[in-house]
């Protein structure tokens, strides 16, 4: 009796795990996905953090290298390699206390000396962005997990410098082949490149964050934008990046979700100052009163679209709204011009930079508009290099509609308006430079905020530009993907990146 009790229960047993392992191989019993794959349209510059300053390296790059510290997509700068930091009394120092549970990629473990070796090699003449660290004129490893930067001079912003893809650790052991084998301390792996053609990135099941979900990230070059949004409507990429002219492909379809959010940029219509009639005041008052922003917005970017009155866009911190300080207003225009002494108009030209079809849109809209107040503008389309030697080193025009991407600290974007500043648009009367420098000295943040918005009023006033908008930056997802965010700087981030059943 016994032997037949437990020869049936070993049959039962038997029959169960079957009955299980079928029940997990019927289509009704599907697997939640954890390999994602994005399409992109430019390729990266190399993967070496330290030697490039091109976005498509650091939108894939931030993945795979860890940075002290870390921005939102609020904007909130967060721990990262670093738990914690201290800023003296006098803000030309900082100390940070590193985590002690980072490992690189290569599993060694991360220590202050590889946080000294990548700021020293961040700062070296190969670095296309030395300059930005010039001012630290000190690295003091304190331990193996604390290390201290001081400045040559005050800095309020400086914390934000430790933020940017390009701040990256990097092991001195690896360096000769970071630009194709990249080693970090971040959520994923390079698992393999090839050029041209798809990058796939593996989950680092080392790493000393937050559980990450995804398995796999693969991401397919695809240049054109029809075959990348054919790719996604059949379902083979579940993240692309969508132009405004493509919203109404996927918008309002229940299979798709489109996430959009102003990009850390603003879209402007340079004015040469230098130009006889723009030198007036009054003349560039009466071109923004003739420009209809919603319209150029609607023409350019199909609506997705942030107007702008000051050369900050609206995701900002310290953005101050100036929009009602000069309003659409085209009969006020004709009077103002005829103030001026240009009662019967004037003619100037405007170049554009063919390659950005964006800008083409906006000044092509711009123009007509000018027109319907006598200001007849002559179109020049250039090619990008063109525009970069005539208009932006030569100072060679007379308008010219371009965006400008910017960072975290506003006294990035509006230092531009230095009257020694070099830069191919300028104030010149110098009204900015004093504001400038406060801003630079003033450890309270609140009273450098104040200090921003009366800038911004003085630009939105005198118009050493036509401020138009802060376009929008966005993605078409499919309905099962969740966490996917957008940042005030060039970077993806696939590490809280998940899907749906």
């Amino acid at each position: 009796m016994k032997r037949t009790t437990k020869l049936f229960l070993m049959l039962l047993t038997v029959l169960l795990i079957s009955a299980c392992t079928s029940q997990e191989n019927t289509p009704d019993n599907t697997q939640v996905k954890t390999d994602l794959t994005m399409g992109y349209t430019t390729e990266p510059e190399g993967l070496d953090p330290h030697r490039t300053a091109a976005a498509s390296t650091f939108a894939v790059t931030n993945n795979i290298y860890d940075t002290l510290v870390g921005v939102t997509s609020d904007w909130k700068i967060v721990p990262r390699l670093a738990k914690k930091w201290v800023i003296s009394d006098d803000g030309m120092e900082i100390t940070f206390t590193l985590r002690d549970d980072v490992y690189f990629h290569n599993g060694r473990q991360m220590t202050a000396k590889d946080v000294e070796y990548s700021f020293n090699r961040l700062k070296d003449a190969e670095s296309p962005r030395a300059r930005d660290y010039q001012n630290i004129i000190k690295i003091d490893v304190l331990s193996d997990y604390e290390i201290k930067f001081t400045t040559e001079t005050l800095d309020v912003e400086l914390l934000k410098s430790f933020a940017y893809p390009w701040a990256a650790v990097v092991p001195e052991e690896e360096v000769a082949n970071l630009k194709t084998k990249p080693v970090g301390t971040g959520a994923f792996i390079l698992e393999e490149w090839v050029p041209q053609q798809y990058l796939t990135l593996k989950r680092n099941d080392n790493y000393y964050g937050d559980e990450v979900k995804i398995e796999t990230v693969k991401l397919i070059l695809i240049p054109d934008a029809t075959s990348m949004m054919a790719g996604f409507q059949v379902g083979d990429l579940d993240i692309i990046p969508l132009t405004g002219d493509q919203v109404t492909m996927v918008e309002g379809n229940e299979n798709y979700k489109v996430l959009s959010e102003p990009m850390n940029a603003v879209q402007i219509m340079s004015l040469n100052t230098k130009n006889q009639y723009l030198s007036n005041e009054k003349v560039r008052q009466a071109m923004a009163m003739a420009i209809n922003k919603d319209e150029v917005i609607e023409a350019s970017m199909f609506g997705y679209g942030a107007k702008i009155g000051s050369h900050l866009p609206p995701t900002s911190p310290d953005y101050y709204d100036t929009n009602n300080i000069i309003e659409y207003n085209p009969e006020k225009a004709k009077a103002l011009l005829k103030e001026a002494g240009y009662e019967n108009g004037f003619e100037i030209d405007m170049s554009l930079p063919k390659n950005y079809q964006l800008h083409v849109d906006a000044g092509q809209v711009i123009a007509d508009q000018l027109s319907k107040i006598g200001i007849n503008v002559n179109i020049q389309l250039v090619e990008w290099g063109t525009w970069l030697s005539e208009v932006y080193g030569e100072k060679k025009f007379d308008t010219t509609v371009v965006g400008h991407t910017g960072r975290l600290d506003s006294y990035a974007f509006l230092s531009r308006y230095k009257s020694n500043s070099n830069d191919y648009i300028s104030l010149t009367t110098g009204e900015v430079d004093d504001l400038l420098e406060k801003a630079l000295r003033e450890l309270d943040e609140g009273k450098r905020k104040e200090i921003y918005k009366e800038i911004q009023i003085i630009l939105a006033n005198k118009l050493p530009a036509i401020y138009l908008q802060t376009p929008h930056t966005m993605f078409a997802l499919q309905k099962n993907v969740e966490g996917m965010k957008i940042f005030p700087i060039d970077i993806y981030d696939f590490k809280e990146v998940y899907f749906t059943e």
